[in-house]
């Protein structure tokens, strides 16, 4: 009798030994097959992205090389007006990735190309709202404290940038589309965004784009909410660093702390494209798998985007340390920019390296949904905590543009990261999965108008 009860303990030990390698054989199979899926998104939105910033960087740079005004103006043109602008119009079109992203999971295709053109109506409304900033940028800037040849320049660079401003409407909207349904293309200024709408239109998406709809026009407030709530969400968080630039204007040597400031946030607008592109993929992959009721594809996504862009964001930070006293050099030959840029450096690696997480962390909570709560987070961290710190370090403590920044980062940045993760981290996915099969009805109602 012990003979066969040993026997049958063995095979019992050896069946469960068997079940579980199945178990770990079918888990990396998955995981395999869905971050193949993620680098489809992933990797040609960090190429794009980084293919169109650098145009910027370009232009920056030989304008910086013509003389430090010339570098003070492209860089407030490009940096707070157009920034400005940026923000709350990529915030807005955010909302697609909730929305198309979760439709997309749940097979409600025929629904995408609807949401595409609400946002398009949305977006070209608000572009229009926004065209004084453009037109009337020189005095504005005077008003703000920028010295006056640096904003008379910028005000004239503003102007040529209208058409770029005025593209991101139909763009933003059109690259959501295609993100939602693991489709990625370049996106570099009109030629791209006129070679991304003949893909859509001519027969790229047959499932989810059937052609101009009047139901566009039906359930804009519903959208409008959410859009503004994507908007405010993103452009609270963007603008704190337009703020940043705008607040050296009144320091002592205003041209040099913009020159060394605009040389520090272009080289981590140009890094912060890589967390971008995870944000827009962990966005996608999070609705998508919301959409389609399964909780634990969302939760799986977000830890993989996390650990992929800290990764990203440390190999960065460490370069940026390395390089302190050079990075200044593709942008300017002034030797006291570089010596500014080089005391900077820094807290230039801090930002990226908390960059890394938080845009990841920002696109965890536009796949679920919860841009309204992520709204009132940015507005608590960055303009009750960082701004005020900001303020005290730079002007009380007179430590400068460093002083605002480290205020900013460390009060700001580093605390709104902190709450981020402890929202992710607390989050019952199975529920987000219930809300989004709610949401995806309730938004999928909307009825056609009468032609």
């Amino acid at each position: 009798m012990a003979m066969i009860s040993t026997i049958h303990c063995y095979h019992m030990i050896r069946s469960t030994s068997m079940s579980m390698k199945k178990i770990k054989t079918r888990w990396h199979l998955e995981s395999g097959r869905r971050q193949r899926s993620y680098g489809k998104i992933v990797g040609p939105a960090i190429f794009s992205r980084v293919a169109t910033f650098s145009m910027n960087i370009i232009t920056q740079a030989f304008a910086g090389h013509l003389g430090d005004v010339e570098l003070a103006a492209i860089s407030i043109a490009n940096t707070v007006i157009v920034g400005f602008n940026f923000g709350l119009l990529l915030g807005m079109a955010s909302a697609l990735e909730t929305m198309c992203g979760q439709a997309f999971g749940a097979k409600r295709y025929h629904m995408l190309g609807i949401y595409m053109q609400r946002s398009w109506i949305v977006l070209f409304f608000c572009c229009f709202l926004l065209l004084p900033f453009y037109v009337f940028a020189a005095p504005l800037l005077k008003l703000l404290g920028q010295p006056d040849d640096v904003a008379e320049l910028s005000g004239v660079v503003a102007v040529w940038l209208i058409p770029l401003h005025f593209s991101f409407a139909f763009q933003f909207p059109l690259q959501r589309f295609l993100q939602s349904q693991l489709k990625e293309s370049s996106d570099s200024l009109d030629l791209f965004v006129i070679g991304m709408f003949i893909y859509t239109s001519c027969g790229g998406c047959p499932s989810t784009w059937t052609g101009f709809s009047a139901q566009a026009f039906s359930g804009l407030w519903e959208f409008v909410k959410l859009s503004a709530a994507s908007g405010v969400m993103l452009c609270l968080e963007n603008w704190y660093y337009r703020i940043l630039i705008l607040m050296t204007g009144y320091l002592d040597n205003a041209t040099l702390a913009v020159d060394a400031l605009s040389v520090c946030m272009s080289i981590n607008g140009w890094e912060i494209m890589i967390p971008l592109a995870f944000f827009a993929a962990t966005g996608v992959r999070v609705s998508n798998e919301l959409g389609a009721g399964n909780g634990k594809g969302a939760k799986f996504a977000t830890i993989v985007s996390v650990v992929q862009s800290s990764i990203v964001g440390l190999i960065f930070c460490l370069l940026i340390m390395l390089l302190h006293n050079k990075i200044a050099l593709i942008f300017t030959s002034s030797s006291s920019v570089i010596h500014e840029v080089d005391n900077l450096a820094f807290l230039l690696a801090i930002t990226i390296l908390l960059n890394s997480v938080q845009p990841v962390l920002s696109g965890v909570a536009v796949g679920a949904g919860w841009q309204a709560a992520v709204a009132y987070v940015n507005l608590g961290c960055y303009y009750i905590v960082g701004l005020p710190l900001g303020f005290l370090i730079g002007w009380v403590f007179k430590l400068g543009v460093k002083g605002i920044w480290s205020g900013m980062i460390f009060g700001g940045t580093a605390v709104q990261t902190v709450i981020l993760v402890i929202m992710t981290v607390r989050s019952d996915w199975d529920k987000e999965a219930e809300k989004a099969r709610i949401n995806v009805n309730k938004w999928s109602q909307s009825k056609p108008v009468v032609q």
